[in-house]
């Protein structure tokens, strides 16, 4: 009886080590949760829209840099605007096991089910400047201020125009361009800048010639600048061969460069023919140049180190079981739910600020404005 009782103990005793040894395994590095491994042990799948744009290039240096900096490996790809090439690449990225990502959709509304398939293996999705509608499966929002950068090119106009306390000027001519449709930022932009303009567009002072003044009129697909230029091209044609253009909004650079393309084309830039206010978007350096050289009049800044660094706090929190800060829990409503943001601030820039603002923040090198 003492010997059976004696081995019982015995085998009490190795089960107990064998489940605290089991235990232990679960709290290392290899085998556990993605709270207790390792950082550099954990891999961030980075999925942008396009290199065709200089933002986006420095959208997708400043997330891995922010990344490598947090602790973590990433893995990044560009979709080139081809919605179903960036559904692929986010599969791919599910299927090698990423851990989290970070999406900046190229069509904010084609992932819904790829994003169901990063939710069936529990990998946290942050929606990263642009907002990825129709999933609820998208853990969080880093981006700007995004009617706010409408406001500040509205209101650039409405200055530049003196149209502000109480002035009777005008009428001046305006038209009106928005960003791409498929991208849920265009209309909180446009809905940003028809907030400044729509009082003046009531009384007079502004007129839009063209009678394009409904968001579906004005949209540039996949924000293309050789798009902008045909359209601004068109207009000039059928309504401005006897009159002028005073202002055009412009939700982006790229659609800045192609809207002063077709103006210096019509004669626009000449002493007898100034060119129009334009503003932009992004503060890309061949704008800033244009800014400078006196063509395209104002940018929005948006500092996208600072977003990176946003998304990579973000990255960081869910993957440490906790919530990041955010700043605004109302606004974004993806059809599914209303996403959790985190919002920065927009810079309107123009000749008399550009190089307190983007040089000496170093965000543009003073070399690359040569």
């Amino acid at each position: 009886m003492k010997n059976s009782r004696a081995v019982s103990a015995a085998l009490a005793v190795t089960a107990s080590c064998a489940m605290l040894l089991l235990t232990a395994c679960g709290q290392s590095g290899e085998g556990g949760s993605k709270e207790t491994e390792d950082k550099e042990d954990l891999t961030i799948g980075i999925a942008m829209p396009t290199k065709s744009s200089e933002r986006w290039i420095a959208d997708g240096r400043n997330m891995t840099e922010a990344l490598k900096k947090a602790g973590y490996r990433s893995t990044l790809q560009y979709g080139e605007d081809d919605p179903d090439q960036q559904v692929s690449q986010i599969e791919n990225m599910i299927t090698q096991g990423v851990d989290a990502l970070v999406v900046a959709a190229i069509n904010g509304e084609a992932l819904s089910n790829v994003l169901q398939q990063a939710a069936d293996a529990d990998i946290p999705v942050i929606s990263y400047d642009r907002l990825i509608l129709g999933s609820p499966h998208v853990d969080y929002y880093a981006s700007f201020d995004n009617e706010k950068v409408g406001e500040l090119q509205a209101t650039y106009i409405v200055d530049k125009l003196g149209l502000k306390d109480g002035s009777e000027k005008g009428p001046f001519n305006i038209e009106l361009f928005a960003g791409s449709n498929d991208d849920n930022n265009t209309k909180y932009f446009f809905n940003g800048a028809m907030k400044v303009l729509k009082p003046h567009l009531d009384k007079g002072q502004l007129v839009v010639r063209s009678g394009q003044t409904a968001l579906n009129q004005v949209t540039t697909l996949r924000w293309d600048g050789g798009t902008a230029q045909k359209r601004m091209d068109d207009l000039l044609t059928s309504t401005y061969s006897k009159a002028r253009v005073d202002a055009v909004l412009s939700p982006y650079d790229g659609i800045s460069i192609g809207i002063l393309s077709a103006l210096k084309s019509d004669d626009y830039g000449s002493a007898a023919k100034p060119l129009p206010i334009v503003t932009g978007q992004d503060a890309e350096v061949a704008s800033v140049k244009s800014i400078i050289a006196g063509e395209q009049t104002q940018t929005v800044y948006k500092d996208t180190r600072a977003l990176a660094k946003v998304a990579a706090d973000m990255v960081a929190a869910v993957l440490g079981d906790e919530k990041p800060e955010i700043n605004d829990d109302k606004t974004y409503d993806n059809g599914e739910k209303v996403v959790p943001a985190y919002l920065l601030d927009p810079v309107s820039v123009d000749k008399s600020n550009y190089r307190e603002v983007l040089v000496d923040s170093g965000y543009i090198d003073a070399g690359e404005l040569k």
